[in-house]
């Protein structure tokens, strides 16, 4: 009876998810309507992460990763490109803000809380292999798209020249197309989860749960995919309302991007946060880092190719206290990955840059 209701409300919610956000799209919520489109936000948060799981277990580790990673991604596009075009401020650093939010909540917020929950009674183990090849390479997508064109000279302000961008695009395709093709095919093993003693696990992903049908899987991926686009949109939908309450509250017009960041994050905070507590370190790494990638490898080259019909300018480069801040994620986070064992030191460390992201976006 428990799985039926279960499996009821999470078909029930991606459907009326959808209707929302036709109901709501292009129109101002009162505080009543924008208090029950946050609600239900929330519950399709559950929802995508009930169907990703559904799919990680049908096709395994570490393709459920990828699936959802790519999956919030390619939409998290779409909204920063609908969020530049309908936006009601200076939307120049909006893709901006936005990814460089999306690498911080996931390389420490959910790579923190993950490593919180799965030391709680050891000291989890992981492949440093796989976790510090995503980490390189999430180092180096940071740093070529979002550091250097605060140091070019080419491009007016923090900005890259047509060519530079161009570069930087096709770079980014390249370094996330190689990481996948690892990932999937070549050193498939360095992102499978481990137990205690460093030994590979299933690759499911989790040995306690059977493969569903592929039928169910395709459904699930469907209802997946609906539930995302219903978190996406209704984000936009909440939009003004989380600008008025940012100008209201006197803070920073560029943590709106935060924000918006943090809601479309949710599923793979769920998503990883539910693989610590079954010690499946290495599956909320993946989570992490993957959509860290996905979001600088995807969406920088979509909106490269969008520029070429949006007016305006693109800034990409970030100020200095955002640099400081991606240096000691990398140093932070290759203290933590070396060993293939962490505490709850490490944690506590990626949560505490973390905390110094957020307080720093509010007051600058």
């Amino acid at each position: 009876m428990r799985h039926r209701v279960l499996s009821a409300w999470t078909t029930a919610v991606p459907v009326l998810g959808v209707l929302a956000v036709l109901l709501t799209f292009g129109r101002d919520l009162p505080a009543l309507g924008a208090a029950l489109v946050g609600a239900l936000l929330i519950v399709a948060v559950f929802a995508a992460v009930h169907h990703a799981e559904v799919v990680a277990h049908r096709i395994g580790e570490p393709y459920g990763s990828i699936v959802l990673a790519v999956a919030v991604t390619v939409i998290e596009v779409g909204l920063i490109l609908m969020l530049m075009l309908g936006g009601k401020g200076d939307t120049t650093e909006l893709a901006r803000d936005t990814v460089f939010a999306a690498v911080m909540i996931t390389t420490n917020g959910i790579v923190g809380l993950s490593l919180l929950l799965a030391a709680r009674r050891e000291a989890p183990r992981f492949n440093s292999e796989g976790a510090g090849a995503a980490l390189g390479v999430v180092a180096t997508l940071s740093t070529v798209t979002l550091v250097l064109p605060s140091f070019t000279t080419s491009g007016a302000g923090a900005t890259f020249s047509p060519g530079q961008l161009a570069f930087a695009a096709v770079a980014s395709l390249v370094m996330y197309a190689v990481f996948v093709f690892a990932q999937t095919r070549r050193h498939r093993d360095f992102f499978l989860p481990v137990d205690g003693d460093g030994q590979l696990l299933d690759r499911d992903g989790d040995g306690h749960v059977d493969r569903p049908s592929g039928r169910t899987a395709l459904v699930s991926l469907l209802l997946l995919v609906l539930s995302l686009a219903s978190v996406v949109f209704l984000a936009k939908a909440l939009q003004h309302t989380i600008e008025d309450i940012v100008d209201a509250a006197g803070v920073p017009e560029t943590f709106v991007g935060v924000v918006i960041a943090l809601l479309v994050l949710l599923p793979e905070g769920m998503a990883a946060s539910k693989a610590a507590l079954r010690d499946r370190m290495q599956n909320s790494f993946n989570l992490a880092y993957g959509s860290a990638m996905a979001s600088i490898g995807l969406t920088i080259p979509a909106i490269a190719v969008a520029m070429i019909w949006i007016q305006g300018t693109l800034t990409l480069g970030l100020g200095a206290s955002q640099i400081v801040l991606l240096v000691l994620t990398v140093v932070v986070g290759t203290l933590t990955v070396i060993p293939g064992r962490a505490t709850r030191i490490q944690g506590t460390l990626h949560l505490v840059v973390f905390a110094a992201f957020i307080y720093f976006a509010i007051a600058p």
